[in-house]
């Protein structure tokens, strides 16, 4: 459709026509009515038919086009917030109007909920609407919280009280999803912001967070947030996440320590006198190059560089000094170095932007803040983490940063309000009965925090999800700050839980390589990434080291991967200097090679060395570059790591680089310096002055530094450079390589083929031509002995002899030949052999063999007497052959491909152990039991067998642990986690209407709901018959009635849920029907005696009572379960005994349309209770 100025309609129009004519039909307002709004005929029936709207045309068809149509035609301000404004707080009996307010709150639900830019997914109508809806959202915003006629978030939440009074147990599905649909509606508003690049047009004053604020605590939200919060767990359950995502919305960015800031009178005028300040330092700055009067005048300077070259500047900078004028042509260079594409705004989820807020909103969040610490905090964060641990259907991707930043910043506000409820200096301390413990913060430091947090960070760090990763680490700072104030508490118990807490978390040596590899791995992620991971270094290393000193006998765990061999002999006492070498073993090697935990002292220098690294550095470096824009702590932040590296580690050659050095020079000289009058001012002066002396040292030193400077320096280069010499390794005996194989089903020759073509990828050809050589070598000497040992047998034979006539003397037998000895030609090649596996293994397939232990340097290779000189020949000509022309192998293998390390022998000797003769088992002799009884492994052995497959599945999956991903395994992972976030929100989102149940109708379905409760009842009538008589199933899966309560589950087909419960004193029965619309809820029993029962079933003997004084004694006496077949009499006596044999085969038909059958009871007799002893002889 296209306009009469030239527009085209975004909308199909006969969409927009059904939409217009709904919202004309809802309602308006009048003249005669004196402007007040008036509802249609069938307002009920109009918003249900708009919801209907939103739902099967926007949602499912991925449209926006009713949303659009409902924003040009002002639906929010002019009609649902009018609706809801007529509903007073006196009728909240009146049920007609409690609907349409209901109704009015799902419409607003889709409305404001928050839009996503997914560019897989996006179509052109999303392009076309979503800027225009983003503007419609504020105006709805703007609308709700500022409504001058009512409260409007108020009268939301009073369409949900009665769902919310009634107790968790007792809530339908409906009452759920009323209560759930509120808190969203709050969330979206709460979420609400304007787009960075969109420009509003009204007064963000309106929408600001101040704003939001202060509408939540005037129209009674806050309080809602607390009452929700703080029965977490009791009267709420899946309701958590939607709470948490609403206290991100309202308190990312805001900082704490102005939120506890006390406000004083002279408040502002200390604050314009800070200003001041700042502006006169900038002003100092500016005056070193300040404009004078000639500066109106233009100037073209001539600049002499090095090598005579001559540089024109324009205009009067470069007068002043060399120095400027270098800096003036640097700044107008053309080349520019490439960019890359600009990184996607976090959108909502950022939560490192500072949010200015006003003076009243500020109180109204403190004392939210307050509240929620003292009674919110334990109950919503322990229930939120325990979802994510068994990563509920709720919990979302953004879900664990979203709590992790929470957590760390309400750990802050605790600290930093406990800091202001401190006494001054000069007042007296409080008493230790006065001091506030620890407890409304002892949720979030518990062992199954620490566990859920380092999980949180190994996988972040893993997958580069790098705002996860920053939410984490914020949390783990605030915990370890928060640890160390419960140390220093005058309160006993808090010093013995924060002493428990430290010792658990630095007695983990992964906890010190993630903190290391963290900051060395830092590229770009942005500055709030940067900003967390050098104030998480900072305070670890600060905490850690006070920590050490106080604990002498600090003992860290550290895991590494070693050898059975080195195992046996660490257990022995014997431990080596090479015992911390890591095995990197395969998925095959788990036979003979383990990771296992071992204590050792904790030496705090060799932890700092870690941070010795040029990354690690370069990260600070990067840090410090925005001396301008830090606060003091980090300022201080920074200088305390560089004095660390300079001095206490005497490693002060690391920071010698031009541009490190460039940069000190120009934070304390200029130009745009730090302010001389700032509190750290003086702090990187004398920092600065002795760096530079220092440096000025070695260079006299060693002038090779000079060269250096230009460079990053690797640790050899970093300790020469610092102490005028190599460091010192210690030497250890050298370790023989592992023992190979080729894969199997290969031939001889094909694995000959196989190792010579790996060696030659792996250039070693030159151990070929030595291997040929040794083997033509030993052919020559193999052959000459063979020539002269068959011309002796054709001389000690007599030629005359008749060949009937036995000889009377026996000639002498032949000698074998001499054993051969390799010879390795020098001792470097005698290293090669015993350190190169490849070529053990070709030396192995052609016949060598070696004398003496595999791990002995010395050991010498020796050709075998049984080798002809033709084998020998053989394999000479097999090498050479493979040399020349190497096999090719299908889908692009290599030949290392096909070998792998060989298994050890631990599962031959347990074979042979198990196959011993010695057991007096004979071959012939038939076993007692068949194979594949249902006795065949015992517990023990499953669950042996179930922890090996355990450790190799956790092994496939981890086997690339110290392998960094590709950026196509990332992608993938990232792409199925994007995939899993789409559904999940689908499901959110269809889930939020509300289905009134009262008001719809549907003939077909109450008929079908009747016949399954028809059904159902009278399947629990024959399941109780059963019970009450004892009448077991066929399969004998079911147990015989006893005295105690007993449970059954049934289930069956059927379109609705049902859940009954007999409430009979002594049994209670469950039934659970399969549906497609609800959830299915299933009560289920396991028989742990099922196995013994089918044992018995199959038996033909009887079961019997046993007592309980003789477990072994079986009863002469047998009773068996009878069950007429006769219609007259439907069953016939039963025993009631607890021991109960088996029942005969009987079959009962559960059919629908079976008459009710007349049942009498048995009287029960009077039996015996006792025991079922398994017999040791079934074992």
């Amino acid at each position: 459709m296209e306009f009469a100025g030239g527009r085209k309609d975004v909308v199909d129009p006969e969409v927009r026509a059904y939409v217009s004519s709904l919202v004309t039909a809802l309602g308006g307002s009048g003249a005669d009515e004196d402007g007040r709004y008036v509802l249609g005929d069938d307002a009920l029936a109009c918003l249900r038919d708009l919801k209907r709207w939103l739902k099967l045309y926007d949602e499912k068809a991925n449209r926006l086009d009713v949303a659009r149509c409902l924003a040009e035609s002002n639906l929010v301000g002019g009609d649902l917030l009018q609706i809801l404004a007529a509903w007073p707080e006196n009728a909240t009996d009146d049920k007609l109007k409690s609907k349409i307010a209901l109704a009015c709150l799902e419409l607003l639900v889709p409305l404001t909920w928050p839009l996503k830019y997914d560019t897989q997914q996006m179509t052109v109508n999303h392009h076309r609407h979503i800027p225009y809806l983003e503007v419609a959202q504020l105006g709805y915003k703007r609308s709700i919280i500022n409504y001058d006629g009512a409260r409007i978030l108020h009268t939301a939440v009073r369409c949900a009280l009665p769902s919310m009074a009634e107790a968790l147990g007792d809530r339908s599905t409906r009452d759920e999803g009323i209560i759930k649909l509120l808190l969203y509606f709050i969330r979206n508003i709460a979420l609400i912001a304007p787009p960075p690049n969109v420009q509003y047009e009204g007064d963000e004053a309106e929408i600001s967070r101040s704003a939001t604020i202060d509408a939540f605590d005037y129209q009674d939200i806050f309080h809602l947030l607390l009452t929700v919060s703080s029965t977490m767990g009791e009267d709420f359950n899946t309701q958590d996440v939607v709470v948490l995502d609403v206290l991100f919305n309202l308190i990312k960015g805001v900082d704490v320590e102005k939120l506890f800031e006390e406000k004083t009178d002279n408040s502002k005028i200390d604050e314009l006198v800070r200003l001041r300040k700042k502006e006169a330092a900038m002003l100092r700055g500016y005056q070193v190059n300040a404009p004078t009067r000639h500066n109106r005048f233009g100037a073209m300077v001539w600049l002499q560089r090095e090598d005579a070259k001559m540089t024109v500047i324009s205009g009067q900078a470069a007068l002043t000094d060399s120095t400027t004028g270098l800096a003036k042509m640097d700044s107008t260079k053309k080349f520019k170095p490439p960019r890359r594409a600009a990184k996607g705004d976090k959108g909502p989820m950022d939560f490192d932007t500072p949010v200015p807020l006003k003076l009243q909103a500020t109180k109204h969040l403190r004392t939210f803040v307050e509240d929620f610490l003292d009674s919110g905090f334990n109950p919503l964060f322990n229930h939120i983490r325990k979802a994510i641990d068994r990563e509920a259907e709720r919990i979302l991707e953004y879900h664990a940063r979203q709590f992790f930043f929470l957590v760390s910043w309400f750990l802050e506000a605790e600290r930093v309000r406990r800091k202001s409820k401190k006494p001054a200096k000069g007042q007296n301390s409080l008493a230790p009965d006065d001091v506030d413990s620890f407890a409304l913060v002892a949720t979030v430091l518990n062992q199954e925090m620490f566990v859920t947090l380092n999980r949180a960070m190994d996988t972040a760090f893993e997958n580069k999800s790098w705002d996860d990763l920053s939410a984490a680490m914020k949390c783990f700072t605030q915990i370890l700050l928060t640890v160390q104030e419960m140390s220093e508490s005058p309160l006993e118990d808090d010093q013995e839980i924060a002493e428990n807490i430290l010792s658990r978390i630095f007695y983990e040596e992964t906890t010190h390589d993630r903190i290391a590899n963290i900051l060395r791995t830092y590229k770009d992620q942005g500055f709030g990434y940067l900003d967390s991971c050098t104030e998480l270094t900072h305070n670890y290393m600060r905490i850690l080291e006070q920590y050490s000193k106080q604990n002498v006998d600090l003992q860290v765990r550290s895991r590494r991967r070693v050898r059975r061999k080195k195992k046996a002999a660490r257990d022995a006492g014997e431990d080596g200097e090479n015992d911390n070498i890591v095995d990197e073993s395969e998925g095959e090697d788990e036979a003979h090679a383990e990771k296992v935990s071992r204590e050792r002292k904790f030496d705090f220098k060799r932890f700092a060395s870690r941070f010795l690294s040029q990354g690690c550095i370069d990260t600070f470096v990067t840090f410090t570059a925005f001396y301008n824009d830090l606060k003091p702590a980090q300022l201080k932040r920074c200088h305390r790591f560089f004095y660390r590296v300079a001095f206490k580690q005497e490693m002060s050659v690391m920071l010698f680089r031009v541009d490190i050095i460039a940069l000190f020079y120009k934070m304390i000289k200029g130009p745009e310096g730090l302010d001389h009058i700032s509190s750290s001012f003086r702090e990187w002066d004398e920092f600065v002055k002795q760096l530079l002396k220092r440096c000025t040292r070695k260079i006299q030193e060693r002038p090779e530094l000079i060269v250096e400077m230009l460079f990053s320096k690797i640790n050899n280069t970093a300790h020469y450079l610092e102490y005028g010499y190599e460091k010192q390794t210690v030497s250890t005996k050298p370790r023989v390589a592992a023992e190979l194989e080729v894969r199997p089903a290969m031939e001889w020759e094909e694995q000959i083929s196989v190792v010579v073509s790996a060696m030659l990828d792996r250039n070693e050809g030159e151990l070929l031509q030595w291997l040929k050589a040794e083997l033509s070598s030993a052919e020559s000497e193999r052959r000459s002995w063979e020539g002269a040992n068959k011309a002796l047998g054709s001389v000690e034979k007599d030629p005359l002899a008749d060949a009937d006539e036995t000889p009377t003397v026996e000639p002498e037998q032949a000698k074998p030949p001499s054993i051969l000895v390799v010879k390795h030609g020098n001792d470097a090649r005698k290293m090669i052999i015993f350190k190169n596996g490849y070529l053990r293994l070709l030396m192995t397939l052609v016949g060598f063999q070696r004398t003496g232990l595999d791990d002995d340097p010395e050991t010498s290779w020796i050709i075998p007497s049984t080798l002809s000189a033709d084998q020998l020949k053989q394999s000479h000509d097999l090498i050479k052959k493979f040399e020349f022309s190497p096999p090719v192998f299908d889908d692009g293998q290599e030949a290392g491909d096909f070998i792998k390390r060989k298994s050890s022998g631990y599962t031959a000797k347990k074979r042979e152990a198990f196959d011993d003769e010695s057991d007096g088992i004979d071959d012939d002799e038939e076993l007692m039991f068949p194979a594949g009884g249902p006795t065949t492994m015992k517990k023990s052995d499953a669950l042996e067998a179930l922890k090996k497959t355990r450790r190799r599945r956790r092994r496939e999956g981890t086997e690339g642990e110290d392998t960094e991903l590709t950026d196509e395994q990332l992608q993938a992972r990232a792409d199925a986690r994007r995939a899993r976030e789409i559904e999940k929100n689908r499901k959110i989102k269809s889930d939020l209407f509300v289905h009134d149940s009262d008001e719809e109708s549907d003939a077909e379905r109450d008929a079908a709901f009747f016949a399954s409760e028809e059904k159902v009842r009278q399947r629990l009538k024959i399941t109780i018959m059963k019970e009450l008589l004892g009448v077991r199933p066929k399969d004998g899966s079911a147990k015989p009635t006893t005295r105690k309560t007993q449970s059954s589950a049934i289930s069956d087909d059927s379109d609705d849920d049902v859940l009954l419960t007999s409430s009979r004193k002594r049994q209670s029965s469950a039934i659970s029907v399969d549906s497609d619309d609800e959830d299915v809820a299933v009560v289920s029993r396991r028989s742990s005696a099922t196995s013994k029962s089918n044992l018995l079933e199959e038996s033909d003997d009887e079961a019997t009572d046993t007592p309980l004084s003789s477990p072994h004694i079986r009863s002469s006496q047998s009773k068996r379960q009878k069950v007429s077949g006769d219609d007259d009499s439907a069953m016939g006596d039963v025993s009631p005994n607890k021991g109960a044999g088996k029942a005969e085969d009987e079959e009962m038909v559960d059919d629908e349309d079976e008459d009710e059958v007349t049942v009498s009871r048995p009287t029960r007799q009077r039996v015996r209770s006792g025991f079922i002893v398994d017999s040791s002889d079934e074992e």
